[in-house]
């Protein structure tokens, strides 16, 4: 279906990131469709309000999209941008992820004081991160080292470190870039040794279920960056995981095949199930959920148990 309105209502996220990618995709679809206007309202989302706890306390799954999401729903706003790793795999009646534009760089990002490398860590200190699996990663590397919570925004973060007396700090490549902070990195870390969250560096941005929404949003769809983050989010989706579980996922494409590395680690980093399957594109979802049910065979399962025990308690 040929749009036929002229404007256009973006809900958003009030963070600078959240800003900028909600302000590229307005520029992409005002370049795409001569005519339309984007605008952009702002929402505060519950994982806005409270910046001190814990994704895992404040809800975790759709933390940062709830509130976005309910707009669209609403009628209020037209199309959500969203980080894609925020974006619970559940899909939501009535919406539909109608584009992932071409995917930002994936990897997470070390910063070390002075410019200390993530190779060079000392047995102990501590390191600031407010995500469990890139917590459980560092442990596996270095058991020794402790961990500090941290949240909010990146400037926020990047405030936080500097006035701490943390060892380094972890972030995402994608956001430092899309920022103009890419700078800030010491250093961009290799999947093979730090594996990233399912759907880092990608965006979703979703609107209603209908063809007017198709007819606008879906040119801006990037087909291999769609197949790379449906093996991802299909790992993610057959765990029932979301930030509560350290789980790691990267696709890459060879050829017409979809390459995924998975990985399902323990909080405290000493046990790690990682492995890589390789499919067609066409099923990169069910390559996703066939690599995640072998690492839960193989042990993963408990894991998981003990975490969601541990969640009850």
């Amino acid at each position: 279906m040929t749009p036929t309105r002229n404007r256009l209502i973006i809900a958003s996220r009030g963070s600078d990131l959240a800003l900028w990618q909600s302000r590229w995709v307005a520029s992409r679809l005002e370049e795409i469709h001569p005519g339309v206007s984007v605008e952009i309202q702002v929402l505060r989302t519950s994982g806005d309000r409270d910046q001190e706890a814990t994704l895992q306390v404040i809800g975790g799954k759709g933390a940062f999209t709830k509130e976005i999401t309910e707009a669209v729903l609403r009628r209020d706003a037209d199309i959500a941008v969203h980080s894609l790793k925020d974006l619970p795999t559940e899909p939501t009646p009535g919406l539909r992820v109608w584009a992932h534009p071409a995917r930002f760089d994936p990897r997470d990002a070390w910063i070390g004081r002075d410019g200390l490398r993530y190779a060079d860590l000392p047995e102990a200190g501590t390191v600031a991160t407010g995500s469990l699996r890139r917590g459980a990663q560092l442990k596996h590397h270095r058991p020794g080292l402790g961990v500090e919570p941290i949240r909010g925004n990146v400037g926020t973060r990047l405030e936080k470190f500097e006035r701490g007396t943390m060892l380094g700090m972890f972030l995402a490549m994608a956001g430092l870039e899309r920022l103009g902070l890419a700078g800030r990195a010491t250093e961009a870390l290799d999947p093979a040794v730090f594996l990233p969250a399912p759907g880092q560096g990608a965006l979703a941005v979703e609107g209603r279920d209908d063809p007017e929404m198709e007819g606008f949003l879906a040119p801006l769809d990037d087909p291999e960056t769609r197949a790379r983050v449906a093996a991802e989010r299909g790992f993610l989706a057959e765990l029932e995981a979301g930030c509560q579980v350290p789980i790691g996922a990267l696709a890459a494409l060879q050829g017409e095949d979809v390459v995924l590395d998975g990985l399902i680690a323990s909080l405290d980093g000493a046990t790690v199930f990682r492995d890589t399957a390789r499919g067609p594109r066409a099923e990169a979802d069910t390559l996703g959920r066939r690599l995640a049910t072998a690492l839960r065979d193989r042990g993963g399962r408990e894991i998981l148990e003990e975490i969601r025990r541990n969640e009850g308690a």
